[in-house]
């Protein structure tokens, strides 16, 4: 079954049998658009033909408003962009090892290559300031990446990544052989992994707070952040206003980037996640 949609100014134009009772809706700009769609089945494209200019029909995120959860107490200077970026392949990463908190694992030989891939990508980009986790691996990431600024890197506790105690410098398999209870509740069950009771991911959730803080309530407008996988999904998720249950809803790989805009409410709108095409290919970012 044929369909179509005609936007004209200044009026978005439906067939009838589309949307019986919506014929005319009131179109936001200028743009005259045709979209065509043969069918309704899977499989076939929609096609879409531009008759003015270069804007996409679906729009674009110019501002914001209103988002979920506010990270700051105070009102912010002006609208914000954060790009976060996971540290290069690890030496620990390599050997299937649980990193945490510990400092013994360095940044491998194709780590500081996905590190200068990352600064490649990022070469366009103007940022105002780079806070860093002082772990080493992640350390080792944000010095390559931010080699040649005139700015110093700023590090912060708060992007430490999150204490795993005993597991900590054991093979996964190892782990999983002698502590079996405990592996497998950080694995499956991470938000009720709790060691002496204490629980890593309340404390880590704790820490992303913090951390949002100290970075929004820095003057500029754009800052990089160089850090862990674990503390990237807690920063993630408490911007979204989620809690530690979440904390394995998201995934990001060694060199990923995610990028985040805030208003001056200190909300956040996720603009990013894992972005990983300067891995393979020599592309530049240009948001």
């Amino acid at each position: 079954m044929s369909c179509g949609a005609i936007l004209t100014t200044p009026y978005l134009s439906f067939p009838s049998n589309i949307f019986p009772r919506h014929k005319l809706v009131p179109a936001t700009t200028g743009n005259n658009y045709v979209i065509r769609c043969s069918t309704s089945s899977p499989g076939i494209p929609v096609t879409t033909e531009r008759l003015r200019n270069d804007t996409l029909l679906t729009g674009g995120a110019f501002d914001f408003e209103k988002a979920t959860t506010c990270l700051t107490k105070k009102v912010l200077d002006s609208p914000k962009k954060v790009t976060i970026v996971r540290h290069g392949l690890s030496t620990w990463n390599e050997e299937s090892r649980v990193q945490g908190s510990s400092n013994l694992s360095m940044l491998s030989e194709k780590g500081a290559m996905q590190a200068e891939r990352c600064k490649m990508a990022l070469s366009d980009m103007h940022f105002d300031q780079c806070f860093s986790s002082p772990i080493s691996r992640a350390k080792m990431t944000a010095e390559i990446i931010w080699q040649g600024k005139e700015e110093p890197l700023l590090f912060l506790d708060s992007l430490k990544e999150a204490h795993l105690y005993f597991l900590e410098g054991m093979k996964n398999e190892d782990a999983k052989r002698i502590y079996p209870k405990e592996y497998t509740t950080w694995r499956e069950d991470p938000s009720n992994f709790c060691v002496d009771g204490v629980y890593p991911l309340q404390k880590l959730w704790e820490r992303a707070h913090e951390a949002w803080e100290e970075i929004l309530l820095t003057p500029g407008e754009h800052f990089l952040v160089v850090t862990h996988k674990s503390i990237l999904r807690a920063l993630i998720c408490t911007a979204l206003g989620l809690g530690p249950e979440r904390f394995r809803s998201v995934d990001i790989n060694n060199g990923g980037l995610c990028v985040f805009k805030f208003n001056k409410g200190g909300e956040a709108m996720l603009h990013s996640l894992n972005m990983t095409a300067h891995m393979y290919t020599d592309h530049v970012y240009h948001y």
